[in-house]
């Protein structure tokens, strides 16, 4: 009978040695190895009860604790909707101390899929051998944007997969504009740590892409009386998660994503959406090769209690160049929307899982972030 196995960072673990804790003798570890098959060993050994981190991109990092009938649960639906099967192959390359790079591993271990894990880093492809197919994987859309701009036979690689995944964070105008080139279906999900990882699918290319999220199989979504999206389901023990984001619900499996509640900019008395706005510099930036990373954000200010800002990572943009991104949003944005102020960063701060700290950057900037 021939052992089941991983491959992590290129070197082959078998279930039975995970399992046994025996791995810890074969090769040095280093510590997000060991981590990652602790996670496996305490899977294969049948333990009830995982308490997991959420990320802290939107608020302070807190721990919650996830059964493994939620997780179960949850993996079952992702692997039937997505058609996967055994003996198939999929690369995890997102962070496995977090929901989403943990739900990949179980999902590859209930679906008896052959897994290749590498580390979390902006172009995972090149961590792998060029001649490697998969059928299936997940990625944050930084990675994505990352893969299409750098590997020059990515196309062809992503292409044999069955499926991508993409999470974490919002897609930008340009990724999703590049993701058109690709005939594989690419998802981007909704969820968070507490519903063990997405409750929604939103298509992000081809004939049939959609700006709504349609919601798996045995979910109930409603709203709270500030417009906020409720989730129901076996995941959350039949208990009613009130989430903070503001949605539209178009039917009773459909929903359009508006923005967070917390994130509304009241200036000169008028409410600002966050999110709408970065949906314009989104396009307005897509003219940009490449189109730097960025986020909307506020000041005080004297006169209207609350401005807008736009907070551009990188160099700063020629003269020409920024002129060009200001008179794109000024078509796109009513004038309360439009930001007052640019600022750059060289780097963006970020979350373990890669997702932008928007608190930290603008600290690092010595902006006002209460």
């Amino acid at each position: 009978m021939t052992q089941k196995f991983l491959t992590l960072n290129g070197n082959r673990f078998y279930y039975d040695e995970i399992a046994a804790y025996s791995f810890r003798n074969s090769v040095p570890l280093n510590g997000y190895e060991a981590k990652t098959l602790e996670f496996c060993r305490d899977w294969l050994n049948g333990v009830q009860e995982f308490p997991i981190h959420t990320s802290g991109s939107t608020g302070t990092p807190k721990l919650i604790t996830l059964t493994r009938k939620q997780m179960e649960i949850s993996a079952r639906r992702t692997v039937r909707l997505l058609s996967l099967k055994a003996g198939e192959h999929m690369l995890v390359c997102l962070n496995t101390e977090y929901i989403a790079g943990m739900m990949m591993i179980v999902r590859g271990l209930l679906a008896d899929m052959q897994m290749t894990i590498v580390e979390p880093v902006g172009n995972p492809l090149t961590l792998t051998p060029a001649d490697e197919a998969y059928h299936f994987s997940s990625f944050v859309p930084m990675q994505l944007q990352t893969i299409l701009q750098e590997n020059g036979g990515a196309l062809e690689r992503l292409d044999k997969m069955k499926a991508i995944l993409a999470g974490g964070a919002p897609v930008s105008f340009s990724l999703q504009r590049e993701l058109q080139q690709l005939q594989v279906p690419v998802y981007h999900t909704y969820g968070m740590t507490e519903t063990a990882s997405h409750i929604a699918l939103r298509l992000l290319n081809g004939p049939d892409a959609a700006e709504y999220y349609e919601t798996i199989d045995g979910i109930t979504i409603g709203q709270d009386n500030r417009g906020c999206l409720t989730i129901t389901s076996d995941l959350t023990a039949n208990e009613t998660l009130v989430t903070n984001d503001i949605v539209e619900i178009l039917t009773p499996t459909r929903f359009r994503w508006i923005g967070r509640a917390d994130n509304t900019i009241n200036t000169g008395g008028v409410k600002v959406q966050i999110e709408v706005v970065e949906v314009a510099v989104s396009e307005a930036l897509a003219e940009l090769e490449p189109a730097p990373r960025f986020f909307v954000a506020s000041q005080p200010d004297e006169l209207l209690g609350e401005k807008v800002i736009l907070v551009l990572e990188g160099n700063h943009l020629s003269e020409e160049a920024e002129q060009q991104v200001t008179e794109k949003m000024r078509s796109l944005l009513r004038k309360f929307e439009m930001p007052k102020d640019i600022y750059y960063s060289p780097a963006f701060s970020e979350t373990a899982t890669g997702k932008v700290s928007r608190l930290r950057t603008m600290q690092k900037l010595g902006l006002e972030t209460d």
